[in-house]
């Protein structure tokens, strides 16, 4: 009877770890800077902001590892008012990318949902916190992803 039960057990533990994505990672914090490359405000057709959309392409880096880019990113934001902004943005990086999605209502600092990934960082959850760090000559940004899963 022992014996059956503990093959039960171990059984369950097979299928359990065989159902995670192959290149899932855990519980944990990504800490990168971004510069942004590109900026595009298309205005709304009736001149006011709601309806309006900004594009904005950022190289991403890894200070601490390199001075090099270590990837991209993308994101685009349509506007409700002259401040509330629903966004979507890409984060491409070296085993993956990290979706994030949410409302925000300025860039210099909001946090936004981390709704999911791929390669390394498939089915991503957990939340993405940016801080502008300087505006000029170029606007950058520090990213922290805090990752439950």
């Amino acid at each position: 009877m022992r014996k059956r039960i503990l093959i039960a057990a171990i059984g369950s533990i097979v299928v359990v770890a065989a159902a995670a994505p192959a290149g899932a990672i855990g519980p944990g914090d990504i800490r990168i800077t971004d510069v942004q490359t590109s900026y595009t405000m298309v205005k709304a057709r009736n001149g006011t902001a709601a309806g309006s959309v900004e594009l904005v392409k950022q190289r991403l880096y890894n200070p601490s590892l390199s001075q090099r880019a270590i990837g991209r990113a993308t994101m685009s934001c349509t506007f409700f008012d002259r401040r509330e902004r629903n966004c979507s943005g890409t984060y491409f990086l070296p085993r993956g990318a990290l979706v994030v999605s949410g409302t925000i209502q300025s860039r210099l600092l909001y946090e936004i949902a981390v709704v999911g990934g791929t390669g390394l960082y498939e089915n991503a959850r957990g939340s993405l916190t940016v801080t502008s760090t300087g505006l000029r000559p170029k606007r950058r940004e520090l990213l922290v992803f805090r990752l439950s899963g």
